[in-house]
């Protein structure tokens, strides 16, 4: 069993900047390949970023050039910056795990809001 606790969400202006934190509870990131997706209402869940255990990185074409997904793994811990946030970035955020044909591990969620 891998435990995911994700933090860092909020309540932040449009043009600012948000980190979230996915904490895992044992080291995995090896041989893991960690994702962020979000869920607005009324859309399906989409990927956001990606993270191979041998650190190559993917995005949804509507982050790139504003988020960035890096990972720590001395504190099992993968990290998504967020910059130039947008309203259509509001979301609920999910961190997940997945290795090979297991299935995935999930986080609890993290709202994302971003208004004036």
């Amino acid at each position: 069993q891998v435990k995911l606790v994700e933090s860092g969400g909020g309540l932040v202006q449009p043009g600012g900047s948000l980190r979230l934190s996915c904490e895992a509870s044992r080291s995995i990131f090896s041989t893991y390949t960690m994702g962020w997706y979000r869920q607005a209402p009324g859309k399906q869940r989409e990927l956001v970023a990606g993270i191979s255990s041998g650190g190559s990185t993917n995005y949804a074409d509507s982050v790139k050039g504003r988020f960035t997904v890096t990972m720590d793994n001395a504190k099992n811990t993968v990290y998504l910056q967020m910059n130039s946030l947008k309203p259509e970035d509001t979301a609920v955020y999910y961190c997940n795990a997945r290795y090979g044909g297991r299935a995935p591990y999930w986080g609890q969620g993290t709202q994302v809001t971003v208004s004036s």
